[in-house]
């Protein structure tokens, strides 16, 4: 099957009515014993993805009931609906039938503490009324900042890429995750505040500040309360150009303003990039030196032709952009998404229609909705130009971002705010990477659900 005429097979999908109506298929068992089995079964006996191969074909359905972690003594109630196809995915982008309220970590909602006591934007539905002003307030703190969106993060990338090489030349090897970790908090405190972290009282310290607050597991919050602090006493200090803003324009009080603002940098971004950066580079390696020798004609030719790595340049380089693409497809960097039915609603997958009751949370694997067989051909294959020519009409099938790719975000919707943002930030680092380098080969594998990347080496380009 090509792409087009996965593309056009996937338009003409049946509507629900015409589908057959089933009941659900998936046995949560006992209220208490049930959510332990399948904890087991999750992390331990079966592993993430064939915990879900494995219901699907026991059930012979892409829509069943399980229950996800963390389940009892962490989350009351872990039972959801889980969606594993492309076509019944995007109903959890549809706040008309989901409710988005404290559903971003699933079936478990941290303490208030961790957020200053106030439910920060992730956490609201669109139909409270603050979420509308503080993601307005997002949005335009990122549209003020966008002539330094490249600038600053070459700046950064040549910092990277400079310890890379030297920690290659001394040790033969050089673990990524830690230098993406600092460059890309570097990154984001210099976007927000104007000013290297450094040059704070937080010093160096702040991706550690970080990492001890995003947290993997459940703990009261009194054991990271003095690092969250530090971090909001420098935002609050530094960011101050940003917080006059939500206070004069959008009526937000600056406590408030500057705890979503420490979300927004610590959790939104920075625990973004923890995952995306990594995963880019793993991805972008596995390609092999072909498509790096593609990719590298095509970026250096763009470059000297545009004058420089300029917006108009990034966007006619149509064989990184596919790149990007097909990374944020095959391996989304947030897998998984939550809503709560608002309504009794009929779902469909591809061969079967399904009734949702109000009040069930929805659970939505994202790696099965992007890599669905019946949409996407050899969907498990990473294909560099699989998003070149007529394969951009699949872009409506990649929804890493909690929406479709094809769609904005706006105030009134739950999309990322920082989609735009982040694909420029994955096209410029595969840029910069071919401007400086040949090729290069990586160690990849997986910490906590994360991939881990070691570059073993690095072929810089040639002097002419």
């Amino acid at each position: 099957m090509s792409s087009s005429s996965s593309s056009s097979s996937s338009s003409s999908l049946l509507s629900p009515l015409q589908l057959p109506m089933k009941p659900i298929p998936g046995d949560c068992g006992h209220t208490f014993f049930g959510p332990f089995r399948d904890r087991l079964a999750y992390f331990y006996h079966e592993g993430r993805d064939k915990f879900f191969e494995n219901r699907i074909q026991k059930h012979k359905s892409t829509i069943i009931k399980t229950n996800m972690p963390p389940g009892p003594l962490i989350a009351s109630c872990p039972r959801v609906v889980c969606l594993l196809d492309a076509v019944s995915f995007p109903v959890l982008f549809d706040t008309s039938k989901v409710e988005k309220r404290d559903v971003l970590d699933g079936t478990f909602l941290p303490s208030l503490a961790y957020t200053g006591g106030h439910r920060v934007c992730a956490y609201l539905d669109p139909s409270e009324p603050k979420h509308t002003s503080l993601k307005s307030f997002i949005l335009s703190t990122l549209s003020a900042r966008h002539h330094k969106f490249i600038p600053l993060f070459q700046t950064g990338l040549s910092e990277l890429f400079n310890e890379l090489e030297a920690q290659i030349s001394s040790k033969k090897e050089a673990y990524f995750n830690t230098l993406s970790d600092t460059m890309s908090f570097n990154y984001v405190f210099r976007l927000f505040c104007d000013k290297s972290p450094s040059e704070t009282r937080i010093g160096f310290k702040g991706p550690k500040l970080v990492d001890k607050w995003l947290r993997t597991f459940t703990f009261p919050f009194f054991l990271v309360k003095s690092d969250y602090k530090k971090l909001y006493d420098v935002f609050y200090e530094f960011g101050s150009s940003v917080l006059d803003e939500a206070e004069s324009k959008f009526g937000i009080e600056r406590d408030e303003a500057c705890h979503n603002l420490v979300f927004l940098a610590g959790f939104n971004a920075y625990g973004g990039m923890k995952v995306l950066f990594p995963g880019l580079i793993k991805w972008v390696a596995l390609a092999g030196q072909k498509v790096h020798k593609k990719l590298a004609d095509e970026i250096r030719t763009t470059v000297e032709v545009e004058g420089g790595v300029t917006l108009s340049a990034l966007n006619k380089m149509v064989l990184t952009k596919s790149v990007v693409y097909e990374y944020l497809r095959i391996d989304p960097p947030v897998p998984f998404q939550y809503g709560k039915a608002k309504v009794d609603f009929v779902i469909q997958s591809h061969d079967a229609a399904f009734e949702i009751k109000k009040g069930e949370m929805i659970f939505g694997y994202q790696p099965f909705a992007t890599k669905d067989p019946k949409v996407f051909e050899n969907p498990e294959e990473f294909v560099g130009d699989r998003f070149v020519g007529e394969g951009e009409k699949l872009l409506k099938y990649v929804y890493w971002s909690n929406g479709r790719e094809t769609e904005e975000t706006r105030a009134g919707n739950k999309h990322c705010a920082g989609k735009d943002l982040v694909v420029l930030l994955c096209r410029v680092m595969v840029v910069e990477l071919f401007l400086r380098y040949e090729t290069f080969e990586v160690e990849s594998g997986t910490f906590m659900f994360a991939p881990s990347v070691t570059f073993k080496s690095l072929t810089k380009v040639s002097s002419p």
